[in-house]
């Protein structure tokens, strides 16, 4: 027996319905901070730098200890090739280029004393309730940009705590996006 087309959607209906009820309900979540700079950093996302580069952390702080920054203004022509030269002394062995850290610096150049903040997109992220109970945080978009992981508040949810992980990468775009979000067991 042939059943009718709108038997068929009914029945489709009806599991869909069920499908996203045992899938659970999308709330919305919010994400703040994740641009922090470390003491050490001396203004500078060095994470970011560092990552894009493809050398530690410690190794671009280091290389940026013999740079003399010009402060309020651009730097002259000598001082910005002293700090080039200081740079890619110790860069130059870990496989940087001038190029690449011509690259690397434009992208992530800012001015703070401007309220700036280095080119950065925010993730976008929602939270999914099920019988009362939040049971994950879902990553729609990783963003980048983040040096430190962002604080995740899911209303209604207040006391939840969360652990996220960033990924740093070559990859300008990418560098510094969140990998997951995981609810912190208690």
């Amino acid at each position: 027996m042939m059943k009718s087309r709108p038997s068929l959607l009914l029945a489709a209906s009806i599991l869909g319905i069920l499908a996203g009820a045992a899938k659970g309900e999308e709330v919305p979540a919010a994400l703040s901070g994740g641009h922090d700079i470390g003491r050490k950093d001396h203004g500078r996302p060095c994470v970011l730098i560092a990552a894009a580069l493809g050398v530690e952390t410690d190794v671009f702080r280091e290389a940026f200890r013999g740079v003399t920054p010009a402060k309020g203004r651009g730097p002259t022509g000598g001082e910005a090739r002293r700090n080039k030269t200081a740079l890619l002394r110790l860069l130059g062995p870990h496989g940087v280029t001038n190029e690449r850290l011509d690259e690397v610096s434009d992208y992530y150049r800012f001015r703070p004393q401007d309220g700036e903040l280095w080119k950065h997109r925010d993730a976008k992220v929602h939270a999914v309730v099920k019988d009362g109970k939040l049971v994950e945080v879902v990553v729609d978009d990783p963003g980048a940009g983040y040096t430190t992981p962002p604080k995740v508040k899911v209303r209604g949810f207040e006391k939840a705590e969360f652990v996220v992980e960033l990924s740093f990468g070559e990859e300008l775009k990418t560098n510094g996006s969140i990998r997951s979000i995981k609810l912190k067991a208690r």
